[in-house]
């Protein structure tokens, strides 16, 4: 008895089967949203640093109107990604964290809002 896929499996390897439906070559992809940075949290912060220089944890909270946590978790994917650099430093006896947008993370906010601007031209179009 033949699996349920061995139609599909035969037409990967060795191409479509006979009468089988068949589609166009596909056109060249377009680029993927980044998902990093669609989120709205992480879209907030990479756009709040790209028109500021840096902006301490505190400032970054109040702007996005969110949680410790909730901030820590997301700017800790954007630094992973290295979209963000995180500098931590004392005033005094009380820590300060400092964010500021990278060149990478620059480039992939400018990415991100030309891809966002070609769908927004693409659908008003129409």
């Amino acid at each position: 008895m033949a699996k349920h896929g061995a139609a599909r499996d035969d037409a990967r390897a060795h191409g479509p089967v006979k009468g089988s439906a068949t589609r166009p070559p596909a056109a060249k992809k377009p680029e993927e949203l980044d998902r990093l940075i669609h989120e709205r949290l992480r879209l907030g912060i990479v756009s709040a640093l790209a028109v500021n220089d840096q902006l301490s944890f505190n400032d970054l909270k109040k702007l996005m109107k969110t949680t410790d946590g909730n901030l820590s978790v997301h700017a800790r994917k954007l630094e992973d990604a290295e979209y963000i650099s995180c500098t931590k430093s004392f005033e005094g006896r009380v820590p300060r964290t400092e964010y500021r947008l990278t060149a990478g993370g620059r480039r992939a906010l400018e990415r991100y809002l030309d891809h966002m601007e070609a769908l927004i031209h693409a659908t008003r179009v129409r």
